[in-house]
């Protein structure tokens, strides 16, 4: 999409007034992070994405990622980008000083990392994957593991992946077939096939790490017999120095419907060389530090996608003429008015502005979550947020991503036929969220991780951690009558997610269907709920400051527009996803599979 802005304003909104990002760095220990020094980083990283990242999106999608004999290459000028964002310091921002980091709060590089999306979905693929990579050495290698690979990842001279799907068990891990077999020296030798590994091979670096799940010899059946190891491209020594070429190959790389400049490839592992990260067995334990983080920048996608067709098409809905307003004409000095009139055309644009600034709310709370789990020095403070996380991961993974099909589509739609045709770049943008659905996780999954492990599977408490926190909230601004609706609806809707919640447990004990039955529709309820607590309080805010006698008062009194838009047309979504729940898992189980039929 042509001219992306950062949405700086937006961000810093959330942080500072919603947050207190400010005290909340300042407890933690982060002296670097003070406003100014915020806001100066924001303004840079808003220059790269906008400058650098956003003009070659366009000619990523067309030209895409090319694959001759196991060499990838990226489309022209995403090299360069990627040589200037290692310049500007950008991968190490949040990683340790002693191997060459910044020691900056996650929460501050992870709201840029929405900005980069979306600038240019496909590129900011390969770097996400590498502090995913990052972060599972950092968190279980040795020392010496630390030593040889950390350096030059966080320097951006090397890349990094996540090598864990296999053709015939995707998301059931448990099926998986690599093999690693110990060698001599304590190094292993894998063998096998992944595929769907996003910046699995490219032209960026001078090496790239694989992170992969493999079985050793010995390993028990299922999810209990998977260890991890990481897997370099290029061998290299204890100084990080790139020696001879490992047994490593791209394949092929995927032909996908979106992010086509984000090489998606098939690695295959012939007795390549690697070493055991975390304990043998115990490799899906060692993922999980990191999947909460990876599903959060799934989220983000999502959102990201949600923010650059909302500003896509609000400047057409602004620029383009068609028709008279209903009321009265608008631009006398036009053959017609602007769309934005429209009673219609503003429905799309109030979606696409409430699900992206609720969203990133939702988001940005998430990262401060994450901020205490990984900073925090007071145990209590850290097991709430482990709490609150654990329940809050899924709904950003799914529902960011689910909103942002939405968002994307009503991006087209308002273009009329010309969101249909490439050169608006909305039609892009909807093929690029496509997938923000599907990896980490389906919709589905998510879930079912939500539901029945998360909240039925702690009795209910993590659940309560987190409705114990809306309803201190509610209470604390009954006597702001002006919001006592918004408020009674948002305590009413906890009322009712608890007795759903019951009510699923109590059916699920003689049917175990009926939660997978419930899941879906139990995500979305909850995330609108979520979403309507936090518009609340940010409306609140937003009186705050108009009250204070602000110059900003066209962005604060959005705010209030369109939290009541939010209340009014988003929030009564929950009655339909009620509904569902109610009748139960008979519908969906009772006809045989082979009724299933085509004739």
């Amino acid at each position: 999409m042509q001219n992306y802005k950062s949405p700086v304003r937006d961000t810093l909104f959330v942080m500072n007034e919603l947050l207190g990002f400010e005290k909340h760095y300042e407890k933690l220990g982060f002296e670097d992070a003070s406003p100014e020094m915020v806001e100066a980083i924001a303004a840079e990283a808003a220059k790269f994405t906008e400058n650098v990242l956003a003009p070659i999106n366009a000619v990523g999608d067309e030209i895409g990622c090319k694959w001759d004999d196991g060499v990838v290459t990226t489309p022209p000028g995403f090299k360069e980008a990627y040589k200037t964002y290692c310049e500007g310091g950008w991968p190490s921002m949040t990683h340790p000083v002693v191997y060459g980091g910044q020691a900056l709060p996650y929460s501050l590089s992870s709201s840029i990392a929405e900005w980069m999306s979306g600038a240019n979905h496909s590129w900011a693929m390969y770097p996400g994957l590498s502090q995913g990579c990052i972060a599972t050495i950092k968190s279980h290698g040795s020392k010496e593991q630390k030593d040889m690979f950390l350096p030059p990842l966080i320097e951006g001279r090397w890349t990094g992946t996540m090598c864990l799907t296999e053709s015939h068990c995707g998301s059931d891990l448990g099926m998986l077939k690599t093999k690693a077999v110990p060698n001599d020296d304590g190094t292993y030798s894998l063998t096998g096939t992944k595929i769907f590994i996003s910046a699995g091979d490219h032209d960026f670096s001078d090496n790239i790490v694989h992170i992969v799940l493999a079985r050793l010899p010995d390993a028990p059946e299922g999810t209990r017999g998977i260890s991890l190891f990481v897997v370099p491209k290029f061998n290299v020594n204890a100084q990080s120095e790139v020696l001879d070429r490992n047994q490593v190959t791209c394949g092929s790389i995927e032909h996908k419907m979106g992010i086509k400049a984000s090489a998606t490839c098939v690695i295959n592992f012939d007795g390549a060389k690697g070493y055991l990260i975390g304990p043998p067995n115990r490799g899906l334990n060692c993922m999980f530090t990191f999947m909460n983080t990876a599903r959060i920048g799934t989220g983000l996608e999502g959102l990201a996608g949600t923010e650059a067709a909302f500003q896509g098409a609000l400047a057409y809905a602004k620029d383009r003429l068609q028709f008279r307003s209903p009321t009265g004409i608008v631009n006398p000095d036009g053959p017609a008015d602007p769309i934005i009139v429209h009673p219609d055309v503003r429905r799309m644009l109030l979606t696409q502005k409430a699900f992206a600034e609720g969203n990133r709310a939702l988001a940005i709370y998430c990262m401060q979550m994450v901020d205490l789990t990984l900073y925090s020095e007071n145990e209590e403070e850290k097991q709430v947020a482990e709490a609150k996380l654990a329940l809050l991961t899924p709904i950003v993974k799914a529902f960011l991503t689910e909103t942002a099909q939405e968002a994307t589509s009503y991006g087209m739609q308002v273009y009329g036929g010309h969101g249909y045709i490439a050169e608006w770049g909305m039609e892009q943008l909807a093929r690029d969220t496509r997938i923000c659905t599907m990896y980490e996780g389906t919709t589905g999954i998510q879930a079912i991780d939500l539901l029945g492990r998360k909240i039925l599977g702690s009795n209910g408490e993590l659940l309560n951690v987190f409705i114990k926190e809306v309803q201190d909230y509610c209470r604390s601004v009954r006597d702001k009558s002006q919001f006592n609706a918004w408020s009674n609806s948002i305590e009413s809707h906890i009322d009712e997610w608890g007795q759903m919640t019951q009510e699923i447990a109590k059916r699920s004990a003689s049917n175990p269907d009926e939660v997978g039955a419930a899941s879906v529709d139990y995500l979305m309820y909850s995330g609108y709920i979520i979403v309507g607590y936090l518009w609340l309080k940010m409306a609140v805010v937003a009186q705050q400051k108009l009250d204070e006698g602000t110059t900003e008062i066209a962005f604060y009194e959005a705010k209030l527009k369109t939290a009541g838009f939010y209340f009014a047309r988003l929030l009564s979504r929950t009655r339909s996803h009620a509904s569902a729940i109610e009748t139960g898992a008979e519908n969906l189980m009772s006809m045989p599979v082979d009724y299933f039929m085509i004739e």
